[in-house]
């Protein structure tokens, strides 16, 4: 998947089947136009951005629109080298945890009693979990660089497809980023589960004790559906 695949309709592959069909006509609209021009921008002046593009549309290729069970709402990826690896709040084995990814493995000890070792989280994407950043790319080294470029409604058409399935997905919105999102949700069948962001500047002011994780797999129990293993 190179820049130009990005507007083109004829070849989705780096889309999971059913996301390729519903997201289908949204790569031939301008804002994704706009998308491609940044990123070709990005390349010829230098500039590296996060994550690599062959793993920007991760997240849609490891969990398809019908196997959505879970989603986690993160903000833009991680702007250090070697970090950003498509999935919200992940990072590649090997790679020192981030603060807010750490805070988390934190949340889930405490919850359930065992602590995740696994950073890039494709274990939980293969279990319906998915982890989508609302702007999916950033400018190395520089946080938020890419927001407002168009990003923002392609992941909330996502949300809106997502609002609009017949069974129940639950939510997970974590600060006032994610929260934002919450008026998007109109589908009464879904569940959704809020608390301050994990970051240090906010995670001890709701994020740790919110009990999201075992109150997930209560809810998945209570609908008939298999839990979430999030430590392994």
């Amino acid at each position: 998947m190179n820049e130009n695949q990005i507007e083109t309709k004829k070849d989705l592959s780096f889309l999971a089947d059913g996301w390729r069909s519903l997201l289908l006509d949204e790569f031939s609209k301008p804002y994704i136009e706009n998308i491609r021009q940044l990123l070709r921008s990005e390349t010829s002046q230098g500039f590296e951005y996060f994550p690599p593009k062959e793993k920007i549309f991760r997240a849609l290729k490891l969990v398809d629109y019908c196997e959505t069970k879970v989603v986690i709402i993160g903000q833009d990826p991680y702007h250090g080298k070697g970090q950003a690896n498509g999935l919200a709040f992940a990072v590649e084995k090997g790679v020192t945890l981030p603060p807010s990814l750490n805070n988390i493995f934190k949340e889930i000890q405490s919850d359930i009693g065992k602590r995740p070792t696994d950073s890039c989280l494709e274990h939980w994407a293969k279990q319906g979990v998915l982890l989508l950043n609302t702007v999916l790319t950033v400018r190395a080294n520089q946080a938020f660089s890419h927001r407002e470029k168009g990003w923002e409604v392609f992941t909330d058409k996502i949300i809106s497809l997502l609002n609009e399935k017949n069974s129940p997905i639950i939510f997970l919105l974590w600060g006032s980023a994610a929260q934002a999102k919450e008026k998007m949700i109109t589908n009464k069948i879904h569940k959704i589960l809020k608390s301050a962001h994990p970051s240090p500047l906010s995670a001890h002011r709701g994020f740790f004790g919110c009990k999201h994780f075992s109150t997930v797999n209560e809810i998945l129990r209570s609908l008939g559906q298999n839990e979430i293993s999030w430590t392994t």
